[in-house]
């Protein structure tokens, strides 16, 4: 999953040595973090958050499918 985070999220900002996926498990599951560019997250975001749910439901899926 963190894999699939990072090359998504690499295809969509301008600087993508900036992007980092950090991975933390608790009592709800996996947990992953997306850290990019200041100057990039509107391009994460999108508008209205649009790109962040699409890249959510993108990892819940892959999730859901490997188990």
């Amino acid at each position: 999953m963190k894999e699939l985070l990072e090359f998504l999220a690499r295809e969509l900002v301008d600087d993508p040595d900036a992007v980092e996926v950090t991975e933390a498990e608790d009592d709800r599951g996996l947990h992953l973090t997306l850290r990019v560019a200041p100057e990039d997250m509107g391009k994460v975001i999108g508008k209205g958050g649009r790109t962040a749910r699409a890249l959510r439901q993108v990892i819940r899926a892959a999730g859901t499918r490997s188990g």
